[in-house]
């Protein structure tokens, strides 16, 4: 068994939509960053990569790149996914966190849950996602920034 952790933050900008775990969610922020920014599917990339210690999203996806500008995380997800199991490795469970004012993650758990286990060819029983608020305080209280962190356990297959 193997644990890994991811974690990942980007600031909020105005205007809609934000992708969160995948899924595009009505709204009027949005995530900034060279990808599509999505924090969840970030974190959970760094997660399963240091579990089997194949390096982290920056390596593999480096951010001054021009073919990772704007990228789909869900797609650098099954690229990461694909080079933990070929080291070997099976994913048993994701428990992922997500710190924001807005969205109310609760609202859109079941949806997310579902795409990220789609993207992992996993069961939905597999993955959690909880939101918090960060109760006014630093950038995510204050509603600057999003972040999430994520707790990979992996297997040997």
């Amino acid at each position: 068994m193997r644990v890994g952790f991811g974690h990942d933050t980007h600031r909020v900008a105005p205007g809609g939509p934000i992708t969160l775990g995948g899924i595009a969610i009505d709204s009027e922020i949005h995530l900034v960053g060279h990808s599509d920014a999505d924090v969840i599917l970030h974190a959970i990339t760094d997660a399963i990569l240091g579990a089997s210690a194949l390096g982290d999203i920056g390596e593999l996806f480096p951010n001054t790149s021009i073919e990772n500008e704007n990228r789909d995380s869900a797609e650098m997800l099954t690229i990461a996914a694909a080079s933990v199991r070929k080291a070997g490795f099976e994913i048993v469970n994701l428990d992922c966190v997500v710190s924001a004012e807005k969205p109310n993650i609760s609202k859109h758990r079941s949806a997310i849950r579902m795409r990220i286990s789609e993207i992992l060819n996993i069961d939905v029983e597999q993955v959690f996602v909880k939101g918090k608020t960060g109760e006014s305080v630093g950038a995510v209280g204050k509603g600057e920034a999003i972040t999430a962190r994520c707790v990979a356990l992996l297997t040997s297959s």
